[in-house]
């Protein structure tokens, strides 16, 4: 396996004849996937999506994948390919189309179908958009892509084979290979295998589960296990999924339907989502279960359908937790089905909200508790039989954690792939004459959606409210006398979050006093050096006695 631990340079000109691989966003993290094909001198974009923030990213919305490295480029892209329509692929959309508002979309019908509204919330109208299906192909400039179904935890999946001179990549997108699906549409081997056959230069697969070993478990499986949850239940369900999980809520509302109760819909993006779902013929409601008002059903006879199972601070499920929201309350008796995995780095978040719901009264059944959840990502041994079946000669991990994309890496190598790349975000790979190589990297950080500004939120202030969050701020305000340099009073001391009331300044306000005034005797005036000597003192003084690097604020004014 191929990688480097050197600072890779810039990537050197692209060989003529060559396919230019330069993965934006996913590899390193699971989120924001975005990967950059360039080939003849045009570019092919696939997927375009967000990380979600944990706690390190105080007051952060939503990270991007980093555009700069194609930015002045953005005339050359042919289009933006969606393998499928999870947020982490699609939810980036807008904010690219937001510098070139006309890069055609190409995705299945329900892919498109939730882009949609982000294009409306974002006023982004005259989108070119080409709705394609598996089996299918379309031309875009010299990329010549072809689309095959492949089974994930969201209907209407695909997989991308991208044909050009330089050879034939093929993209997984996010799959499994559930054999008995709830919907019969299952991940076409039988096309890998005549891609395979054909020859594949470049195999571009998810690593998610890859550290899992075994195959990963049918969706049916877990039918038995709400059904159960259903049986036992005395008063309201709750069931928490994430709200594009259309397969989960077929399961919940056939349960609904054999129980003889009601389903509510709790959520913006539920409702929307479902009722899309069901236009297009992915969702079948039966009559009469879905209801529009909770008031008018017994709580025996009810079922939430609600958003918030990664325990989002907002989200339906946490308000419901902290008794915050404003039209269900948790009852004791009441039973909540969590019926998603735990994304890494919000388990934390997500078992305060099963710790305040149980404290409520509340049964929380959850994956770790019963079988009520199913990955949406091939295990080890899925990932397998895919590198036996498309026999690639390169192979690049994407869509996972370095561990994740080092696992996967390693199965490829144990089937007999010649030439595995472990690549980051940012790294360049380019297919010449058959063989991959990483040949450079571009710079790729992350953005950050902060409110409405995109982007303009620096590592550095990112840090700063890290810091004003857990080490709290001081400030110190000093008056000098501008005839005589002289300071006119003792300094004031004003400290927010430290756990100390001022008086605890008393000892080090002689010590500022005696610093300044040994500056000032030395002729300094400038602003900058007074502020510098007053954070120094406070600063050692801080971390000395209170074991606290706050953030101090020192400032002098002249009167």
């Amino acid at each position: 396996m191929s990688h480097m631990h050197t600072e890779l340079g810039p990537p050197p000109k692209l060989a003529d004849g060559g396919l230019r691989v330069i993965p934006l966003g996913g590899l390193g993290e699971i989120g924001r996937n975005m990967t950059v094909f360039e080939h003849a001198g045009k570019l092919l974009i696939v997927d375009c999506g967000v990380l979600f923030p944990e706690e390190q990213h105080p007051g952060v919305d939503l990270i991007l994948p980093d555009f700069s490295a194609i930015r002045d480029r953005l005339k050359d892209v042919v289009g933006v390919v969606l393998t499928h329509g999870h947020e982490d692929h699609i939810g980036g959309v807008p904010y690219l189309l937001r510098e070139r508002g006309d890069i055609p979309l190409v995705g299945s019908r329900l892919t498109l179908a939730f882009v949609d509204p982000k294009l409306r919330e974002h006023r982004l109208r005259d989108v070119p958009r080409h709705v394609v299906g598996e089996g299918e192909t379309l031309q875009l400039g010299p990329f010549e892509l072809e689309f095959v179904a492949v089974n994930h935890s969201i209907p209407d999946a695909l997989a991308v084979a991208i044909k050009t001179s330089a050879g034939v990549a093929l993209h997984t997108g996010d799959f499994k290979m559930d054999q008995l699906p709830l919907d019969g549409r299952i991940t076409d081997l039988r096309a890998f295998a005549r891609l395979g056959e054909a020859g594949v230069d470049l195999f571009l697969t998810d690593s998610t589960n890859a550290e899992v070993p075994g195959f990963t478990v049918s969706e049916r499986n877990i039918t038995p296990a709400i059904d159960a949850v259903f049986a036992s239940s005395k008063k309201k369900i709750i069931v928490a999924s994430f709200a594009s999980h259309i397969h989960r809520v077929q399961q919940v509302l056939d349960a609904a339907v054999k129980h003889q109760r009601k389903v509510v819909y709790v959520g913006r993006s539920m409702v929307r989502n479902m009722q899309i779902a069901r236009e297009l013929g992915y969702l079948d409601v039966p009559d009469g279960v879905v209801v529009d008002k909770i008031e008018n059903v017994p709580p025996e006879k009810l079922v939430l359908m609600s958003t918030g199972s990664q325990g989002e601070p907002m989200a339906a499920l946490s308000r419901f937790a902290n008794r915050s929201h404003d039209r269900v309350s948790i009852e004791p008796g009441d039973t909540v089905l969590m019926a998603s995995s735990l994304i890494p780095g919000n388990e934390n978040a997500i078992y305060r909200v099963i710790d305040g719901l149980t404290k409520l009264g509340a049964r929380v059944v959850h994956k770790g508790n019963a079988l009520v959840h199913v990955s949406g990502h091939a295990s080890a041994g899925e990932l397998l039989y895919c590198y036996n079946i498309v026999k690639p000669t390169n192979v690049l991990p994407v869509h996972g954690e370095i561990r994740h994309l080092h696992a996967n890496g390693a199965l490829a190598t144990q089937t007999g792939v010649p030439n595995v790349l472990l690549a980051e975000d940012g790294y360049v790979i380019d297919l010449v004459d058959g063989h991959a190589s990483i040949t450079g990297a571009v710079p790729c950080g992350y953005v950050y959606v902060d409110g409405s500004s995109v982007g303009d939120l620096t590592d550095s202030e990112l840090k700063d409210r890290r810091v004003l969050g857990e080490e709290g701020f001081i400030t110190i305000v000093v008056v000098i006398d501008s005839t005589t340099g002289k300071l006119i009073s003792a300094p004031e001391i004003h400290a927010r979050g430290l756990a100390e009331d001022d008086s605890v300044f008393d000892e080090v306000q002689p010590k500022i006093t005696q610093a300044l005034e040994q500056s000032l005797s030395e002729g300094t005036r400038d602003q900058r050096q007074l502020q510098q000597v007053i954070r120094r003192v406070v600063g050692s003084y801080a971390g000395r006695k209170l074991r606290r690097r706050p953030m101090i604020i020192p400032i002098v004014v002249e009167a």
